[in-house]
């Protein structure tokens, strides 16, 4: 799982530079801060760049900038989060039962597991938290449906 992360954060070749004096460092933690709405009119853009390339250059000059650069780790999670589902399906062919599918130990281990290697790649902790339990919660459901899928074509080929 740290290395689903490292990947998230290596495909774009970027590094998000964590700074102590960084005010918004407090909002990667879980739990999140209990932080007033701001009501704040800035000017744009506010605030320093946190992307830096290895080039030594940082991102981003418009917001159209950064939508295209999402849009292309978009793709590139799409691609991943397909080939994690190749190996969840690979995975029930090991399972005797539907009850072998989801072992709610294992998935909140994978969860927390991610969680608690999230600052590693500083990436906030309550979106790690967020997206694996929707990686963990479909990927059961898919994976039942396999399962049953391929009980119910045992089931009635053994009928023949």
């Amino acid at each position: 799982m740290l290395g689903f992360l490292v990947a998230l954060q290596i495909i774009g070749l970027v590094v998000a530079s964590p700074r102590t004096s960084d005010p918004s460092e407090k909002c990667y933690f879980n739990p999140l801060p209990s932080i007033p709405s701001s009501t704040a009119n800035r000017s744009i853009p506010w605030g320093e760049p946190t992307i830096h390339f290895a080039n030594g250059t940082t991102c981003c000059s418009s917001l159209d900038e950064i939508r295209v650069q999402l849009d292309t780790i978009d793709a590139q999670l799409l691609q991943l989060l397909s080939t994690r589902a190749s190996y969840v399906r690979e995975a029930t062919r090991f399972k005797a039962t539907v009850s072998d599918v989801n072992v709610p130990s294992r998935n909140e281990q994978v969860i927390q597991g991610a969680v608690d290697d999230a600052p590693s790649v500083h990436l906030p902790q309550i979106v790690a938290k967020s997206v694996y339990e929707g990686i963990i919660n479909s990927s059961v459901v898919f994976e039942e449906c396999i399962f049953n899928t391929y009980a119910g074509n045992h089931l009635n080929t053994q009928r023949v």
